[in-house]
């Protein structure tokens, strides 16, 4: 029954990373990290699939072993975020609405470049 429950959340995790693909407030990495770690208990031939990916394995891969980020990937995800962020707060009329995507955008930059960034030489080991 365990197995079953983890399989579920893990699928909702994946399909909610596919869809913040497109969607710029639902950030796709967690998700997918998420995914992965369930599926590692609950559906093994998934999980390897996830991890031999081209765009998802390398970043669950970097994470499970590193617990870090490469250079080239936080900087791709700081220019989006500050690219989405900045077409939403001037889309959106409201100013309480502004005010929380701005505080929103400064934690998600905050919280990201505190992340360790994988260098070159400790990814070879």
């Amino acid at each position: 029954m365990q197995r079953w429950c983890l399989m579920i959340l893990g699928w909702m995790a994946f399909v909610t990373g596919i869809v913040g693909i497109v969607l710029p407030l639902l950030p796709t990495t967690p998700f997918m990290l998420l995914a992965a770690a369930l599926f590692a208990r609950s559906f093994p031939r998934f999980h390897h699939w996830l991890l031999s990916h081209p765009w998802f394995g390398p970043p669950i891969a970097d994470w499970q072993q590193y617990r870090g980020i490469r250079r080239h990937a936080r900087r791709r995800a700081i220019i989006f975020i500050l690219l989405t962020f900045s077409v939403s707060l001037a889309v959106v009329p409201l100013l309480w609405v502004r005010g929380l995507l701005l505080l929103i955008m400064v934690i998600l930059l905050t919280w990201l470049m505190r992340l360790p960034v994988l260098e070159p030489v400790a990814m070879e080991k």
